[in-house]
């Protein structure tokens, strides 16, 4: 018998990204449908399956949507049926299976409000990635410029920390000490002026 993979999710009034949290898949079959998700694979040497329907249709063959096998994980972006929705409440229409199966992807959750503010899901890490069967992936799109370990972009390596510095102070971030206001009191006892505490 096979066992369950832990999936996590995010989405955006347009779209679901959501992950198959499993690290070194191999012979993965994936049928994903407007209606549902299939998964069995092997990772490590264990078996492992996914059978979902999802809380309403989704747009399967919408050529945005794409599915990439990471090295730590299968991702999934994929079109909601309409383009500006309302948040779903959760992802299945199952609630049991989704308390025991699917978790909140909090690092790329976006409240509903905010979500103007945040933008879409970056899915440029799904490039050149097959996608959906019969579709290509998203060509011409960049990844994040600074992210270390990624071939051809400026890692920690290439950081400017003065620049950093410089950039942070402009934010509000920590201010130079000799910034600061002069209070005139220029003693090391300062707290000669403060009372006696009293006995209790």
């Amino acid at each position: 018998m096979a066992n369950t993979a832990p999936i996590k999710w995010a989405q955006r009034s347009d779209s679901l990204y959501f992950t198959i949290a499993l690290p070194d898949v191999t012979d993965e079959k994936i049928d994903l449908s407007d209606t549902h998700l299939n998964f069995t694979g092997k990772s490590g040497d264990k078996d492992y399956e996914v059978h979902i329907e999802f809380y309403k249709n989704v747009k399967s063959s919408a050529e945005e949507s794409k599915y990439k096998v990471a090295p730590r994980s299968i991702q999934f972006y994929v079109l909601k049926e309409k383009d500006d929705e309302d948040f779903w409440p959760r992802l299945l229409k199952d609630k049991l299976k989704e308390k025991n199966q699917v978790k909140i992807d909090w690092d790329r959750y976006v409240d509903e409000d905010e979500e103007e503010d945040e933008g879409g899901f970056d899915v440029s890490g799904m490039e050149g990635m097959g996608g959906m069967p019969g579709m290509g992936g998203m060509p011409g799109m960049g990844g994040m410029p600074g992210m270390g370990g990624m071939p051809g972009m400026g890692g920690a390596g290439d950081m400017d920390m003065e620049a950093l510095m410089k950039q942070m102070q402009g934010m509000g971030g920590s201010p130079d000490v000799g910034d600061l206001p002069d209070d005139g009191d220029d003693d090391e006892d300062s707290d000669d002026d403060l009372p006696d505490l009293e006995d209790a």
